[in-house]
């Protein structure tokens, strides 16, 4: 299937910002603006989700790390035991 081929009239530059496609001397700055002042919003709100994203990984890394600790305090907790368990038994077969 072969899509039909679009004049060049009819194309529209994806790489510039909306409204400066086509712009000239002879038209205002405001789209230029516009478009910059998107951009700027567009960073700032990814640098909020960043941040926010880093905030939320730190937190879960620590909640991780306390489970982490108190696994290990559990699994000493039943070496422990099974140890004492084991020689009562060993005392019980003698």
């Amino acid at each position: 299937m072969q899509f039909p081929l679009i004049p060049t009239y009819h194309r529209i530059n994806y790489h510039l910002p909306q409204g400066v496609a086509g712009a000239s001397a002879h038209t205002p700055m405001k789209p230029v603006a516009d478009a910059l002042q998107k951009r700027e919003l567009r960073l700032m709100k990814n640098r909020e989700a960043a941040r926010e994203c880093r905030r939320k990984k730190k937190e879960y890394v620590k909640c991780l790390e306390n489970r982490v600790a108190v696994l290990e305090n559990q699994n000493k907790t039943l070496i422990e035991e099974l140890r004492t368990l084991k020689d009562i038994y060993r005392h019980k077969v003698e």
